[in-house]
């Protein structure tokens, strides 16, 4: 059944309810949502937050500026947003195998989507390359974080890891490593040397799934 554009609310609600979610618009998705029967509420967010990377970037005051839009309407859409984000990332192995940047995107980009601030994170490896645990080491500003070395590596000793894996995400979109990042990138390999803890990439993720690996680039 292919999707028809401008349904009311209640009709995609019952196209829902009986399996066709295929066939209902994505601003009938939004206006179910929320719990309204005109979809020209749903139709503003979306020309402001198009799916698919828009629609990330969606925050409660962006829902709070539409007429019958309060806290509890807007929560049930961010509700929904985060529970996509997390079944994007979940994997059926408890300790997924990283041996490739793709993996590192597979694993970290659908958490990060959407995010306006850098968040570092280091992935703690075991000697199979197995997630042991992801370690948030900073949330930055809008084009910085914030990263100490004593502090990313307190967390990774304590879980043993044999080898760490350092990813944050540019929301810029552009991927492309700073001089910043490169600095930053040969003094944890440095730290890791000192503690017989290996840094085996620094990923850099942009939007839309578009990643640099420093270590494919020769920059560590």
């Amino acid at each position: 059944m292919a999707p028809r554009l401008g349904w009311p609310t209640r009709h995609a609600r019952e196209l829902l309810l009986e399996g066709h979610a295929e066939a209902v618009s994505d601003a009938a998705l939004i206006s179910v949502m929320l719990g309204v029967e005109d979809e020209s509420v749903a139709h503003c967010v979306l020309s402001s937050h198009p799916v698919p990377q828009g629609i990330w970037r969606l925050r409660a005051e962006d829902l709070y500026v539409h007429e019958g839009v309060g806290p509890a309407r807007a929560a049930v859409v961010l509700a929904s947003l985060e529970l996509s984000r997390r079944a994007s990332a979940w994997t059926c192995d408890k300790r997924p195998l990283l041996s490739t940047p793709q993996d590192v995107v597979r694993v970290c980009e659908p958490r990060m989507r959407g995010e306006d601030r850098e968040h570092f994170w280091a992935l703690a490896l075991n000697v199979k390359n197995q997630l042991i645990r992801t370690i948030e080491v900073s949330v930055g500003s809008l084009n910085a974080s914030i990263v100490h070395p004593r502090e990313l590596f307190k967390d990774a000793v304590r879980v043993s890891a044999a080898s760490v894996v350092v990813v944050h995400n540019h929301p810029s979109g552009d991927p492309t490593p700073s001089s910043a990042d490169i600095q930053l990138t040969r003094r944890l390999v440095k730290a890791g040397d000192v503690l017989g803890i290996d840094v085996l990439d620094h990923v850099v993720i942009g939007e839309g799934g578009s990643f640099a690996s420093l270590r494919d680039l020769g920059l560590m």
